[in-house]
């Protein structure tokens, strides 16, 4: 059984279907990409995952247990975490001191009168940014950023992380540590679900990968099916902004990766 089941579920705003009765599933030990077009509806299917978001209709299960209706703190006790594409890092602490508060909440009381410095150490460490942990952290680089966010996941030692556009802000060496990273934490038995823009990092790390495409999954499969499937490039291929793709399309064919585009 998927350890998270999405199952047939709109969310409308108005007269406006951001979601069309997506279903998908992701497993433990295994990484799962959320791809898409712009505006194709991924953070909403995150909001409505991790409980920010309620949906019209369908049902969201995690671990067997409908959840559809649970509200984020309980969500987040029974085994979630979330980082979202805005950062959320308290701007004024030290990037360390950050993680100590994610860590003291997720202690509870134990927490409160434990002191967590060397789990934040080991938190930092395991990301890759310990150097930066006395900086304060609307003093550090984007890429950095997003790595505290997931240290600050990783303080609850979640059994499902969302990961929504991870790599921004991150150079090609770390992308690939990144990555590296990701398939370490699957590993590990936790379940990954991944909003991506960077294609080569999805097609290189993903075991499985969902296409959203105007509120609707259009494909769910492998990354080579993925790829190959007509449906995606026609997605991706019907692209008006330039500026969201970060590739040449004109060189686009089924044996290459899809192209970047803007997340949402």
């Amino acid at each position: 059984m998927p350890l998270l089941e999405v199952e047939d579920v709109v969310v409308r705003f108005g007269g406006v279907t951001a979601v069309n009765n997506a279903t998908f599933t992701a497993e433990e030990r295994r990484i799962t990409g959320l791809i898409g077009p712009n505006g194709a509806g991924k953070t909403t299917c995150f909001n409505v995952i991790t409980g920010l978001q309620r949906p019209t209709q369908g049902t969201v299960r995690f671990d067997g247990r409908n959840v559809t209706r649970m509200p984020v703190h309980r969500r987040s006790h029974r085994g979630m975490a979330r980082t979202f594409q805005r950062l959320e890092a308290f701007g004024s602490l030290t990037v360390h001191d950050n993680v100590r508060v994610a860590l003291d909440i997720a202690g509870g009381l134990r927490g409160v009168w434990r002191s967590q410095s060397a789990e934040a150490d080991r938190l930092l460490e395991r990301v890759g940014i310990a150097d930066y942990a006395g900086e304060r952290a609307d003093a550090i680089p984007t890429g950095t950023a997003r790595l505290l966010e997931l240290a600050r996941c990783l303080a609850g030692d979640p059994r499902l992380l969302l990961l929504d556009e991870p790599s921004s802000g991150l150079d090609e060496h770390e992308t690939d540590a990144f990555g590296e990273l990701l398939l370490a934490l699957a590993g590990e038995g936790r379940a990954i679900l991944m909003v991506e823009h960077d294609m080569d990092l999805v097609m290189t790390v993903c075991d499985d990968i969902h296409v959203l495409d105007f509120g609707e999954i259009i494909c769910s499969g492998s990354p080579a099916e993925v790829r190959s499937d007509e449906r995606v490039q026609r997605a991706y291929l019907g692209q008006s902004d330039e500026q969201d793709t970060r590739t040449d399309l004109a060189a686009f064919d089924a044996t290459t990766v899809l192209p970047a585009v803007g997340v949402s």
